[in-house]
């Protein structure tokens, strides 16, 4: 069983088992045919993942295709510094997306927004992105390595609020280690995926700093299975966990971060509980 196996499935039990309805609560979300999308959730989970040690990836369902997919989309946001769908190669995005094909100024926008840093050079103009990796190398031991794309005086201007806001990045003996918080996640759509892409930001951002590559920290605020996806969760439930440890090669030896692709990265010693077939996963809007 890798880490991520492990907490998924203890996560998804105590949602399942102890978790708190939203209906009657006049929920947002809806699923595709109108009718509210309600849900079972808790509140506050910390998922600690020793990424150095093996790479997170859920082998309860099969995850080949959609880590490439889950890179692609966190390099949109954090290289690209993208807002516009048809610089990301999946669809994901599709639906927050105006006529003119932008999702407002959310995620990739506020990443490449400018700003005035104090550094040890003085005044230097830099977006967030060139902050983290600037500070990672002049600064390591600072505790202010921080992003944040909740931006509340933009948040009218976006097409969804963003749920994963904010990261901190944290040098300690020669390792880089992320903290990631996420005000909602919708478990069985996105958990795995935004696990892999993080980690997989984390080596790039290892490599090109000339860092090991240490723990993530995944905090999240509203943690929640939508009642359309219990029966798919439980179904996962069941499956037997792959005794395996995947572990993340780049294959790119850059060190420029706006060099890295998706094809450049590589999961080795990766394999999937085959039995277990969840066809087309509903999702909520």
């Amino acid at each position: 069983m890798t880490q991520a196996d492990r907490h998924f499935i203890e996560t998804c039990k105590e949602i399942i088992e102890n978790g708190i309805s939203s209906e009657g609560t006049h929920v947002r979300t809806r699923w595709e045919d109108g009718t509210e999308a309600n849900y079972v959730s808790i509140v506050g989970v910390s998922n600690k993942y020793d990424v150095g040690k093996e790479f997170p990836m859920i082998t309860i369902r099969n995850n080949t295709n959609t880590f490439k997919k889950a890179v692609d989309e966190v390099l949109w946001i954090w290289q690209k510094k993208s807002n516009q769908i048809k610089d990301l190669n999946s669809h994901i995005w599709d639906q927050w997306a105006d006529e003119e094909g932008s999702i407002g100024k959310a995620y990739g926008y506020q990443m490449g927004k400018k700003y005035t840093f104090k550094t040890k050079e003085g005044m230097q103009e830099m977006d967030q992105v060139d902050y983290v990796l600037y500070l990672l190398k002049k600064d390591p031991s600072s505790r202010r390595i921080v992003t944040n794309l909740f931006n509340h005086e933009e948040l009218k201007d976006m097409g969804l609020e963003p749920c994963l806001y904010s990261t901190q990045w944290l040098v300690k003996q020669g390792k880089l280690h992320l903290i990631l918080n996420q005000r909602s996640q919708d478990m069985l759509a996105a958990n795995g995926w935004n696990v892999m892409q993080y980690a997989a930001l984390q080596y790039m951002f290892a490599q090109i700093t000339d860092l090991e590559v240490g723990t993530l920290t995944h905090n999240i605020g509203d943690c929640h299975i939508y009642d359309r996806h219990i029966p798919l969760v439980k179904k996962l439930l069941e499956a037997e966990s792959m005794e395996v440890h995947p572990q993340l090669v780049i294959k790119n030896p850059t060190k420029n971060f706006y060099d890295f692709k998706p094809e450049d990265l590589e999961v080795q010693g990766y394999d999937y509980n085959k039995t277990i077939k969840l066809g087309k996963i509903p999702v909520a809007e």
